[in-house]
Parts: structure tokens; C-alpha cells; sequence
């Protein structure tokens, strides 16, 4: 579990068109991430 301060872990994801993002790609820049449920979501 990450603690507020600790260096996040490089990982992958996709967005919601298929391409895949790492966050390594954005280095140096400020990083949102945003969840919801799928259960909310039209897919």
C-alpha cells in the first residue's frame, strides 16, 4: 500500500481506445488518475 509522499511504482494501463500508457511516459509531468466503477459506466 503506498503512503501519501511514496514514489509511485511504474505500471501500464489502456485507455478506453486500446492504446496503453505507462507512467514512466509522463515523467516530470503531473499525473491524474481517475476510478469509477464500471458498474456506472454505459460498457
Amino acid at each position: 500500500m503506498l503512503k501519501a509522499g511514496d514514489v509511485a511504482p511504474d505500471f501500464m494501463v489502456r485507455d478506453h481506445t486500446g492504446r496503453t500508457h505507462r507512467l514512466s511516459d509522463y515523467k516530470g509531468k503531473t499525473v491524474v488518475l481517475w476510478f469509477y466503477p464500471k458498474a456506472d459506466t454505459p460498457g
